[in-house]
Formats: C-alpha cells, sequence, structure tokens
C-alpha cells in the first residue's frame, strides 16, 4: 500500500467517524447534544476535505480547477445528501414517514444525476 493511500484511509475515517458521531449526537435526543454535534460534524467535515487535499499533494496532482461544471457537481451533491439526510429525519425523528419517503427519494434521484454530469454518457 501506497503511503499516500495509508495517509487517505486514517484521514479519511477519522473524518467520518467525527461527521458521523456528530450525526448521531445532532438526532439522538436522548442524548441532548445538537450544539456539540454540530461542531463535531463540522470538524469531521473539514478532515475529510484536508484528506482530499493532503491525498492529491502527495500524489502530485494538480489542485481541483473551479469550473462552471465543477461548482455545479458540487452543489449538486450538496443538495442532493442534505434532501436525503432531510428525508431521513422526516422518517425517523419526526414521524411524517410518507414526506420523508418522498424527499429522500428525491435526494436520490438527484445524487443519481451525478454519475452523468461528473462520467459522462457514452
Amino acid at each position: 500500500m501506497k503511503k499516500s493511500s495509508f495517509v487517505a484511509m486514517i484521514m479519511g475515517t477519522i473524518g467520518g467517524i467525527f461527521a458521523s458521531l456528530g450525526m448521531c449526537m445532532c438526532l439522538l435526543p436522548a442524548w441532548n447534544a445538537f450544539r456539540p454535534g454540530v461542531i463535531m460534524g463540522c470538524v469531521g467535515v473539514v478532515i475529510l476535505l484536508a484528506t482530499v487535499i493532503v491525498w492529491r499533494k502527495m500524489t502530485n496532482k494538480e489542485p481541483i480547477r473551479m469550473s462552471g461544471k465543477t461548482f455545479l457537481a458540487i452543489m449538486l451533491g450538496v443538495v442532493g445528501a442534505l434532501m436525503l439526510g432531510a428525508g431521513m429525519c422526516f422518517a425517523m425523528v419526526w414521524n411524517q414517514m410518507v414526506l420523508g419517503i418522498i424527499l429522500g427519494l428525491a435526494g436520490i434521484i438527484l445524487l443519481i444525476f451525478l454519475i452523468p454530469l461528473v462520467k459522462g454518457l457514452k
């Protein structure tokens, strides 16, 4: 295993743990830790973004260039993930199953649209 892959794996695991624990802290009312959960989730996201930068630098790849297509892909991914997460919250936390399923499916469809946007159709 290359050193760059190992470092990316370790940083990705740490960032994923922080982000997922932060989400659990936010979504479980028994824990009563919404604000610390948001902070921990944001720390996880920052670590995950740093992982991409560190891995690209270690493999001598050029930085990601921000074009209109890249920005659209990022926004589509963010909106799709937020819709999917909101659908899960509606279904599991707020007991609104039908609205949660509809919102979650809409988020999944938006995330599926990322494949032809990023990879293209052949």
